[in-house]
Formats: C-alpha cells, structure tokens, sequence
C-alpha cells in the first residue's frame, strides 16, 4: 500500500518522514501542501492536521502527524524487513527514544530558531534578529558539546547502530551547514563530524536530497 505524505519536499520533518520511508524502501507518494500560498491552514487540509502542519501521513485508512511519531511508526511497521531503527533492546529503545527528545527539544528549536532569523525571514525581506540568532548558536555550541562527547563514546547516538536517534537529526544539520552557514559548529567537532559525514551518506538520505533537488 502506498503511503500518501503530505507536505513539501524542501521542508525539514517531510524530509524526515521520507528519509524513514526510504530506508524501508516502502512505496509513498508525494502531495505537496505550498506553505507560502497558506495552503496548510485551509479547511480541507485541518480536517487531516488540525494544527495545519506538516507533514501528516495516510496510510490506507489510518492518519499520523508529527514527524517523529510517524518516523516511530513507520520503522515498527517494517520492522524486520529492513533496519531496525527502533533499538534491539528495552535499553536499547529507551535510549533511542531520549536523543530523540534530545533532538526535538534540545537541538531542533535552537536550529528552527537560526534557520528562521538568517535565512527565512531575509527571504521574506524581514529583518532577522541577529541578536537572537547569535544566543541560539551559542546554546547550540554546548548542545553540540554534550553530543561530542557522547559520539567520543559511541559510534550513533543510542550506541552502535543507526536509529531513528540519527536520523532524525539529518534535515536540521543539512539546514544548519547549507543554508544557516553554521557548518563549523559540526566541522570543528571531530566526533560529530564523523558522524555527520557517516549518516548524511546513507542511500536513503541521499535520495531525498535528489529528489529535493529536482
């Protein structure tokens, strides 16, 4: 059954939802949902996320938002017939769980925050608040301590296998070097550079990072 997405596919969590899909090989299709034309807080589309936000998943008749919920989902419905993303132990899915909180709250709002003031509201010929973009990569940089340190001990975030721990990091660091400007919070860190260069050369990454080219 193919799985609908919809969302755009420059976006962040889309692309963490289809990097997921993608390491199961698992069929999806594509709706795009334009965010600038307003399209996600129109009526027809809150009746599938009443938040208007993206992406939300339909697979057959069962709906999911937020992307780390769907990642979760996705990788425990295929589980066995490809990565095992979720963890092999109850340690093991613990920890994968806590980076994952890790990332959403630790990580994440600091590099939505940079993202938005450098670049998005530029964009829209808004002045973006230097002064708080200048906090937010400071905070990130012992973020990005903690994570060194951690990486220093352990191959992935939950230990010696990628999980959904990593890759659920991949659109924000993809955002925070190319269009943030800020790769040399992850170059100067030896561990977390390895890393990077590790998990942004999976297949599956690669192919959202082609398909969001094109």
């Amino acid at each position: 059954m193919v799985v609908k997405v919809y969302g755009p596919l420059k976006a962040a969590c889309p692309q963490r939802v289809l990097a997921c899909l993608l390491e199961f090989g698992a069929d999806f299709e594509l709706v795009h949902v334009d965010l600038h034309a307003g399209h996600h807080k129109r009526p027809d589309f809150l009746l599938r996320q009443p938040f208007g936000q993206v992406p939300v998943i339909e697979d057959g008749n069962f709906r999911l938002f937020e992307s780390r919920a769907i990642i979760r989902y996705i990788a425990a419905k295929h589980a066995g017939r490809g990565p095992n993303l979720l963890g092999r132990t109850v340690e093991e899915r613990a920890l994968v769980d806590q980076w994952l909180e890790v990332e959403a709250h630790n990580f994440n709002d600091l590099v939505y925050t940079l993202v938005l003031q450098l670049v998005i509201l530029p964009q829209m010929g808004q002045q973006g608040d230097l002064a708080l973009a200048h906090s937010c990569e400071c905070k990130l940089e012992k973020v990005l301590d903690i994570y060194e340190q951690r990486l220093s001990e352990s191959v992935y975030l939950a230990g010696d296998s990628f999980t959904l721990a990593d890759l659920s990091h991949l659109p924000g660091i993809r955002y925070l070097i190319e269009d943030a400007g800020m790769g040399h919070l992850i170059k100067e860190r030896e561990a977390v550079n390895s890393w990077w260069e590790d998990i942004s050369s999976r297949l599956a990454w690669k192919k959202v990072i082609k398909l969001a080219a094109e």
